[in-house]
């Protein structure tokens, strides 16, 4: 597996596995954005995009993974856990934050077993659970 910074050119691949960007374009804009931005990371096994991850640091001024993205064939395979770890090795400063939605127990459970602790949460999102990483 090779994770490497998104291009233009990845764009049909990143929109494929996600099941929200194949019906609201303004997604598929947001993922331009972010690859022009060059916070867009792709996890690529075999010459097949797998995955895909963002991590910006619009976040009071702290990285924030703001999505991971799995292609259903790839998931349960380490494909998370790896753009996970990319991202805690790659973050400027001590901290990492990400949030997930309470009904998302598959992302809940990656982050704890990534070694981020629960930090709190936000109502009226579903509600959004917010996670912390402290870098040693």
């Amino acid at each position: 597996m090779d994770i490497r910074l998104a291009t233009p050119e990845d764009l049909p691949a990143l929109c494929k596995p996600d099941t929200y960007a194949a019906r609201h374009f303004e997604r598929q804009v947001e993922i331009r954005s972010w690859i022009d931005h060059g916070v867009c990371h792709v996890a690529d096994v075999g010459n097949e995009l797998a995955g895909y991850g963002i991590m910006t640091n619009h976040f009071f001024g702290q990285s924030f993974v703001e999505l991971i993205m799995v292609a259903p064939r790839f998931r349960r395979s380490g494909i998370g856990l790896a753009l996970i770890r990319f991202f805690q090795d790659s973050c400027h400063g001590r901290k990492l934050f990400t949030s997930t939605n309470l009904s998302n127990h598959s992302m809940q459970s990656l982050l704890l077993k990534a070694g981020f602790r629960s930090s709190g949460y936000i109502d009226n999102l579903d509600p959004e659970l917010v996670f912390f990483y402290l870098a040693l």
